[in-house]
């Protein structure tokens, strides 16, 4: 039931991307193009998501658990480290370049949006990098 509740999750929130043109990098990079094209039509979807997320997590956090688990896995930490600084400044690069966030990314491969096809090896190249990079900087911290 679980496997079946996060594939229905995945294809609600996959279609959420497409419909809304997050997976359209045209669309995306017009949006960052405040000083050309703007269109600040991926605000507006934006700000619904962080609405639905602030929404979900307060009544998340009524539940002694969720539905399909046994516990709730919700983050832990609040610090900013240069691990994170780093991570969302690669992201913003990537997206700025792209037009693109990982998980439109995934929606629009099989779309054959302009540009998944060199996008999403390369996002994957860099999180293996990226863990391999960390793997190595622990080896060395111990």
């Amino acid at each position: 039931m679980r496997l079946l509740m996060g594939y229905l999750a995945g294809v609600l929130f996959g279609l959420g991307l497409i419909l809304s043109g997050m997976a359209d990098p045209a669309k995306v990079l017009n949006f960052l193009d405040v000083f050309g094209a703007w269109d600040p039509s991926l605000a507006f979807v934006m700000g619904g998501a962080s609405v639905t997320a602030f929404i979900g997590f307060r009544l998340a956090r009524r539940r002694e658990r969720p539905v399909l688990m046994p516990a709730f896995d919700l983050p832990t930490r609040g610090d900013i480290d240069p691990q994170l600084l780093t991570g969302a400044a690669i992201f913003g690069v990537g997206w700025g370049i792209g037009g693109f966030c990982p998980g439109p990314a995934w929606t629009a491969l099989p779309l054959a949006a302009p540009g998944t096809v060199v996008f999403v090896p390369a996002m994957l190249i860099g999180i293996v990098l990226g863990h391999r990079l960390k793997t190595v900087q622990g080896a060395f911290q111990r």
